[in-house]
């Protein structure tokens, strides 16, 4: 049995696409049951959900409440209702392969990993997503993580969405209910710690639609970068090293800057600094181009320091942040263990 687990608040422009995605899957309706976390939405989320069940009567979908409205204590919520031996978790604004799922548990069965999951392809609407897509690609936007490449398999930290072993909740707990952002991390963090490990496969294939605007973008790696400094620091360890690069080139800039005006020859350093950093960015957004259309070459230019000063803003942000104010006294609950019939 599987339970494809689906956080979701205001997805009135995606949330049907998804289901119906879901509804094509190749894996037996009669294993497959679909709950999906609503934080109150106020548009027509849930009034597309309902006509879209109406479609397929034969598969199981149920609404569950999740007043606290983050997608993490909303996946909780679904996953204690859960009748399947297997989570899958899905987004509301992704779109899915229809074997996704029966290569979820495939993967599970013949690898013995604790999670698994498959690269974070990116779909496009707009010439700026299309951008943002191709410069995802690079390891200077995305610093060689290994679920943002296609082609690659294998036993890595972290992997998009997942599909979860009942039994991993039983043993870590739950998803961390006061994460805001990283929850996913976080939790594979606890699934490493506890022995287990977690498996990318290139042939579970999903897609998702980027940020639209630069604005947007900006937004999306500040918090990203908070997320990642509340992980840090609630486990006292990095996940990985790739947060430290920006971190960095955020303080070597505020540094430089605070001393200008008591050094004035600081300012020539913080002008190579510059220099360095759009120079870099420059030559990898002309090399992106090349491999994918030259026009894109000034947004990109654009998208890879937004990244980089967002993501490293916002981790600096949130080391302060929850240095001064941590938010995990609470742990996350575990599930309680099956009790088989006798």
């Amino acid at each position: 049995m599987v339970t494809v687990v689906i956080p979701c608040l205001d997805e009135e422009a995606t949330i049907a696409a998804c289901l119906r995605s879901v509804q094509a899957q190749t894996y037996p309706r009669d294993r497959l049951e679909v709950l999906i976390a609503d934080g109150g939405s106020r548009d027509g989320t849930r009034e597309a959900i309902a006509a879209v069940a109406a479609e397929v009567p034969a598969l199981a979908v149920q609404i569950i409440d999740n007043p606290e409205r983050l997608q993490a204590p909303g996946c909780n919520r679904a996953i204690a209702r859960a009748r399947g031996d297997v989570i899958v978790r899905m987004d509301a604004h992704a779109h899915y392969a229809a074997d996704y799922v029966e290569r979820c548990v495939e993967a599970l069965e013949q690898t013995g990993a604790d999670n698994v999951g498959g690269a974070q392809r990116a779909a496009h609407r707009t010439f700026f997503q299309r951008t943002l897509a191709a410069a995802l690609e690079s390891p200077l936007a995305v610093g060689g993580a290994a679920y943002r490449h296609t082609d690659r398999e294998g036993w890595v930290d972290t992997v998009w969405l997942g599909a979860f072993r009942r039994s991993v909740f039983e043993t870590v707990g739950l998803f961390d209910p006061r994460a805001a952002t990283n929850e996913d991390a976080e939790l594979n963090l606890r699934i490493a710690h506890a022995g287990g490990r977690v498996w990318l496969s290139p042939r579970i294939v999903a897609y998702y639609y980027p940020r639209d605007s630069i604005g947007a973008l900006a937004r999306q790696y500040l918090r990203y970068g908070v997320g990642r400094a509340r992980t840090t620091l609630k486990h006292r360890r990095l996940q990985t090293l790739r947060p430290l690069a920006p971190a960095l080139l955020v303080a070597a800039y505020a540094g430089l800057a605070a001393a200008t005006p008591f050094a004035p020859p600081v300012a020539a350093g913080l002008a190579a600094l510059a220099c360095a950093h759009l120079g870099g960015c420059v030559v990898e957004a002309a090399r992106v181009g090349a491999r994918h259309e030259l026009v894109m070459v000034p947004l990109l230019a654009a998208i890879f320091p937004v990244i980089h000063l967002a993501h490293g803003t916002g981790f600096a942000l949130g080391l302060v942040r929850y240095a001064v104010s941590p938010d995990w006294d609470v742990e996350p609950e575990r599930l309680a263990p099956r009790v088989e019939a006798a």
